[in-house]
């Protein structure tokens, strides 16, 4: 929504129904159309890819935000299964979807993406240690690409959320209150809005940051500030 409202025209990708998404981005007068995409299929990547240029003509941004927390346990008690999940949806996710949105941008001879990442890809979250190395993973993809494809004038950026107020947050944590006051412990004591992340992954694509590349700018109200300075 936050990218329609300034004037682009979008593709809607997700393994669920993204109709209402679509329709939400039409009803304020908006472009977007829906493409039903399973991150982790080569084929449907590609095929979400294609769809967008066959639209549009082109791929001019990309933003990958597909997610998955796994488990809240240690790291011992993670089965395999757990683990593979988690790397498959966040890093190879991510890599599959970098992959053929870079294919389309060097053809074009410019493109911006932003990854979704986490804090938890900037140091490690407790009881979390599958999410917390997938999300290292989607740093260092960030930062390699923005290295190698900088002169092609692609840029490639990573967006480092604290706790988000999203649906899959909530479902989460389950209405445990003592969990939402542990996950909102930043500077200005409460999750974010998904529009907050949004804001800034639209300024990453803009012009405005057209020297910013291999960012993986931690969004967290100063929650990392305040623990690289000791505080709780």
């Amino acid at each position: 929504m936050a990218f329609a409202a300034r004037g682009a025209s979008v593709i809607v990708c997700d393994i669920a129904d993204g109709t209402a998404t679509v329709e939400m981005i039409t009803k304020k007068g908006g472009t977007a159309h829906f493409v039903p995409m399973d991150v982790t299929k080569s084929d449907e990547v590609q095929g979400a890819v294609k769809e967008a240029v066959s639209r549009y003509g082109r791929l001019d941004f990309a933003h990958n935000n597909a997610g998955h927390p796994g488990p809240a346990a240690l790291l011992h008690e993670w089965s395999l299964e757990d683990f593979e999940s988690v790397m498959r949806i966040n890093a190879y996710g991510t890599f599959l979807c970098m992959k053929f949105e870079i294919e389309q941008m060097l053809k074009q001879g410019k493109g911006a993406m932003v990854n979704t990442a986490s804090t938890a890809g900037l140091r490690g979250l407790p009881s979390m240690p599958g999410y917390s190395a997938s999300k290292h993973a989607v740093v260092g993809l960030t930062k390699a690409a923005a290295v190698d494809y900088g002169r092609f004038n692609i840029r490639v950026n990573a967006i480092c959320p604290g706790a988000v107020r999203t649906p899959m947050m909530m479902k989460w944590i389950d209405g445990d209150a003592k969990t939402e006051a542990l996950m909102s412990n930043n500077p200005q004591g409460r999750m974010a809005e998904s529009s907050e992340q949004a804001e800034v992954a639209v300024w990453l694509c803009s012009d405005g940051a057209s020297h910013v590349s291999g960012v993986c700018m931690a969004v967290d109200a100063g929650l990392l500030a305040g623990a690289a300075s000791g505080g709780k």
